[in-house]
Order: C-alpha cells, then sequence, then structure tokens
C-alpha cells in the first residue's frame, strides 16, 4: 500500500548520515520504506521541517523535501495476542495465557478450558508471530509423577514431538512426549557447569536428556555419572552424548538412584545433582552416599511454598544430610530458581558437606 508523504530527498552517497541525522533529530517516518532512484535516496519524514532543521541537513549536503508517493512498511504484530485481539472477544482473550515454552521448534501452551475452542487459532496465531516454532502443543494432564511426562495434544502446525533444541552451544534431540525437559532451566545448568572444575566425578541422580551433565563434559574434562529410570531418556542421552564434542565423559546408567549410587557409586562423587524438586527429599541419605569421605557438594532442589522458601529448604537439607550420618559444612549458595505455583517456588541450594 501507497501514500504520499513528505520525503527529505539527499544524495545516495550521504544517505546513512542524513538517515542518522533525521533519526536523532525524531522525524524519520518509519512506518514507510526508504525509497530511490539512481542518484537519490529518500526519506520518509513524519512532518515538514522547520528553517533550523533544514540548516542542519544542509551542513551535511544540499537537500530538498519533497512530496512523494511512498510504500508502506508492512506491520508486523508484536505477540501472538495482537494478532488474537482481531479474532478474539475481550473476555476471551482475558483466559489466553501469556507465556508458553519453546522447546527447539516446538511451543507447549496450557489453554484454559474457557478458550479450549480456540485452541487451533491460539496455536496458528503463536506460528504466524515465531517464525522458528513448526508445532504447537497443548498440554492436556497433569505430570506424571514417575517420568516427569505430561500428556500433550496437538494444536497446529507439523505433528511431531520429537525435535532438536540448543543450550549454551549443546545439542540436545529429545521427544517431548516421552522425556522430561524444561527449557526454563537453561540458566540453572549453566550456573551448576560452570562451577565443575577438569578432574571432577559428579554423580547426575535424575538426568533426563542431559542438560546439566553435557554442558558440564563439554566445558571440562570431567566424568558425569547420569543416572535415570526413564528408558526413553537415556535413549535420547546416549544419542545426545553422540552429537556433542565432549571433553569429559557422560557415563548413561539406567536405573533408579537409590540402587544405582547404592550398587556403584557409593563415596565416588566430587558433587551431587539432584534435580527432581517433587521428591529430591527422598534422596539426600543417598546422595550424602555417593559424595567422597572427604566432603564434597550437592546441588540440592526442592518445591517450597511462601513466606521464607529458601529458609525451608535449607532447614529440610540440613536436617536430612545430619540424619545420614554427615553435617552440611556450609551453604554456598540459595536461589529462588523459578515460580511454580502461586506462592510456590523452586529453590536450590548448593551445599558443601563432609
Amino acid at each position: 500500500m501507497k501514500s504520499f508523504v513528505p520525503c527529505v530527498k539527499a544524495p545516495r552517497k550521504v544517505g546513512e548520515a542524513i538517515r542518522k541525522k533525521l533519526s536523532s533529530m525524531g522525524v524519520l517516518n518509519r512506518d514507510f520504506k526508504i525509497d530511490k532512484d539512481d542518484i537519490y535516496l529518500f526519506f520518509p519524514v513524519t512532518r515538514y521541517l522547520s528553517e533550523n532543521e533544514l540548516e542542519e541537513l544542509k551542513n551535511i549536503c544540499e537537500i530538498e523535501v519533497v512530496e512523494r508517493e511512498m510504500e508502506r512498511c508492512k506491520s508486523r504484530p508484536r505477540s501472538f495476542l495482537d494478532i488474537l485481539r482481531n479474532e478474539l472477544s475481550e473476555e476471551e482473550l482475558e483466559f489466553v495465557r501469556r507465556s508458553f515454552d519453546i522447546i527447539g521448534d516446538i511451543a507447549i501452551i496450557e489453554v484454559p478450558e474457557e478458550v479450549s475452542h480456540l485452541k487451533r487459532k491460539i496455536g496458528e496465531a503463536i506460528l504466524q508471530v515465531h517464525k522458528n516454532v513448526k508445532t504447537v502443543l497443548a498440554k492436556a494432564g497433569k505430570v506424571d509423577s514417575e517420568f516427569r511426562i505430561r500428556k500433550l495434544e496437538y494444536i497446529a502446525g507439523e505433528k511431531k514431538t520429537e525435535t532438536i533444541h540448543r543450550e549454551y552451544g549443546c545439542t540436545f534431540v529429545l521427544d517431548i512426549s516421552k522425556v522430561y525437559f524444561s527449557p526454563r532451566l537453561a540458566t540453572e545448568h549453566w550456573r551448576v557447569a560452570s562451577q565443575v572444575r577438569d578432574g571432577e566425578t559428579v554423580v547426575d541422580m535424575f538426568t533426563g536428556i542431559g542438560p546439566f551433565a553435557i554442558l558440564i563434559a563439554k566445558r571440562v574434562n570431567a566424568t558425569v555419572y547420569a543416572i535415570d529410570k526413564n528408558p526413553h531418556a537415556i535413549k535420547y542421552l546416549k544419542e545426545n552424548i553422540q552429537r556433542n564434542r565432549l571433553k569429559g565423559a557422560v557415563i548413561p546408567i539406567l536405573g533408579d538412584a537409590k540402587q544405582v549410587v547404592k550398587e556403584r557409586l557409593s563415596g565416588k562423587a566430587d558433587r551431587v545433582i539432584m534435580n527432581l524438586p517433587e521428591k529430591a527429599y527422598n534422596f539426600i541419605e543417598d546422595a550424602c552416599s555417593a559424595v567422597k569421605p572427604e566432603g564434597g557438594i550437592i546441588h540440592y532442589y526442592q518445591f517450597a511454598s511462601e513466606p521464607n522458601p529458601e529458609e525451608k529448604v535449607v532447614k529440610n537439607l540440613d536436617e536430612r544430610v545430619l540424619q545420614s550420618g554427615r553435617r552440611v559444612v556450609s551453604v554456598l549458595n540459595v536461589r529462588r530458581v523459578r515460580p511454580y505455583a502461586p506462592h510456590e517456588w523452586q529453590v536450590a541450594v548448593d551445599v558443601l558437606i563432609r
């Protein structure tokens, strides 16, 4: 679509200088495209310029203000909600969730019952705005308690659940209908991995597809025993080990962390990762057993409610470590990782134990 608008006509050789000047003056009209011919550039402006403004531009070069038919820029919606505003009522729009997760090229969104009949429209709006997304799925049930897997429903795009996700230079292939993975923990994966040093032995008790383990072994020459009881997680972990160039070694182990530590890993670890916030409390004794006799670090995760969720988690961990026959020498770090539910948080605690 074209419209006649005032433009500053300037020689092409000084076009960048004129563009910057018009931008700094706040008069460059970004609703229209800059036009050109063989000799001149035509910069759309929001209004006719004052004498002083013209003098400033003429200090750069001779210019002329002309009225010219210019092509309007295609406006792109800033969010999928901008698209939905044209298709949904205000009441319906109130129920649409503002945020969603993107894993690889798959988006996962929660769709409340009140707008469940609009799932396809919501999915197509996400696809329209997020060009990197090829598939949109909706949460369709509670998280499975054993493998932390949620039922998902296809609503738009390609029909698939397998994807490739990239995070901090690592590549992970996974099927989100068969394994647990949260892109919201990317910073946490890096925070823990950046603490590991060459030569360390790490036990990752609930590894999933290996986001902690692989990032650690990619960064440093460490050995990571990566345990999970989900056979699909171990399958993808093995594939991800092959996909990433590792300095260290990741040893995948299919099994229950309690049994694996007892049978194979007692007293081996400089560091233990316990990212199972729903149930990690039940494995603290096993983590303490895995740590070397001279001591080591535990990265512990737990859900806790307000007020003071950090204090609650530290207290629980400290008490359980003492019950295992060891003690917390130092609390190295405590942080809220992410909200889990209203007034409930996932809390991370790093402790040094002896």
